[in-house]
């Protein structure tokens, strides 16, 4: 487990935090169907692939290099979970401890999938964290919930969360995922959930780890992540530099799934939700398709789209400002979706110019002060 964190970390590095804004960018074309360009030489996507909706994107950039309907309003289910962790990780403190109450686990429903927290014992809320990523507990939820406000806050800040995101198709319910009347979500939603949650070290550790041990009475007992492509559980392989992130299954949603893997310099993420052919594993084997797509195909085909938010656009006078400054003093024309990571360079130089301008400046006053005492 410590390895498998150790590398989801390294690999994880170079994600961004994902800008905010209220709107977010739909792809090209017609509202349903499937979105490619490809260039010369690139593979076909692949024609087994069953599910309603998918997104497959670059979850460095946020480039979206495949979907199929991917705004199309759906029940989400658990992965509406990452949507949560983002909302309410910043909150919480990982090494605080709760004591649960009967109180905390009202309203649970019927059918849902629980790590097995008891009224009376307390938890660390690391362990509750984990109890959210790999066992699904909608228990863990409603117990974090609690901490960060009760349950109806926490839906208000998750959709509330959403809009800043970008992810206009969301409408937030049952913080847990639950089935519940007008929830829904979108496979373009869910992997900037996901984008969003991977830049966050906490989020990339819970997410990535394949088992851990959970405290119960009297000691502790495993758990394992109910991601088959993390854990290899069910006669399902896990997927070559999988990171996680979170599926999810009920009735009314069927199977849905974010996967996220890296390899090499690469990492890409994949949203898969409801597949309409084969079993219950029906979601890994799709999702493992497009992934195995999307490496292939990195180079070879031209964005449809970008997990990326609209940002607001600049007033008139403002825009004036930069196309003056623009033209009187030529910049280097860097690629937008390079532009996060030369941030922290440019903001360095400026400091170290800054600074050796200062230097400058204090030797000119001190050498006209010689010279006024010689």
């Amino acid at each position: 487990m410590a390895a498998l964190t150790a590398t989801a970390a390294i690999g994880l590095c170079c994600l961004a935090p994902t800008p905010v804004s209220s709107a977010s960018t739909p792809l090209p074309g017609p509202p349903t169907g499937e979105h490619v360009r490809p260039r010369r030489d690139a593979p076909a996507l692949p024609s087994d692939v069953s599910a309603l909706s998918y997104v497959v994107a670059d979850a460095r950039t946020g480039k979206v290099l495949a979907a199929r309907d991917a705004h199309r309003k759906l029940p989400p289910a658990s992965t509406l979970k990452t949507l949560f962790a983002v909302t309410a990780l910043p909150h919480l403190r990982a090494e605080d401890r709760h004591t649960v109450s009967d109180q905390d686990l009202a309203g649970i429903g019927p059918g849902s999938s629980l790590v097995g927290i008891e009224p009376g014992h307390t938890y660390q809320v690391s362990d509750l964290w984990r109890g959210v990523f790999l066992s699904s507990g909608n228990d863990a939820v409603h117990v974090l919930a609690a901490l960060n406000g009760g349950w109806e806050e926490t839906a208000t800040q998750m959709q509330a969360q959403a809009r800043r995101l970008g992810a206009l198709d969301t409408e937030v319910v049952s913080p847990d995922g639950y089935d519940s009347p007008g929830q829904v979500s979108s496979a373009f939603d869910l992997a900037v959930f996901a984008r969003a949650g991977l830049a966050r070290p906490d989020f990339a550790e819970y997410c990535s780890t394949a088992s851990a041990q959970f405290p119960g009475e009297g000691g502790s007992y495993g758990i394992v992540n109910t991601n088959r492509l993390l854990s290899g559980a069910d006669g399902i392989a896990r997927y070559p530099g999988i990171i996680g992130v979170k599926n999810g299954y009920t009735s009314h949603a069927g199977n849905t799934l974010i996967a996220a893997a890296r390899q090499g310099e690469r990492t890409l993420l994949v949203t898969v939700m409801n597949p309409q052919a084969g079993g219950g594993f029906t979601v890994y084997e799709e999702a493992r398709t497009l992934l195995d797509w999307g490496f292939k195909a990195w180079d070879s085909v031209d964005a449809v789209g970008t997990l990326e938010p609209v940002r607001p656009a600049k007033s008139a006078r403002r825009q004036a400002q930069i196309t003056h400054a623009a033209a009187a003093k030529p910049t280097s024309g860097a690629d937008d979706e390079w532009a996060w990571p030369v941030t922290g360079s440019v903001a360095g130089g400026l400091a170290v110019v800054g600074t050796f301008l200062v230097v400058m400046r204090r030797r000119t006053v001190r050498r006209r002060a010689e010279r006024r005492t010689r």
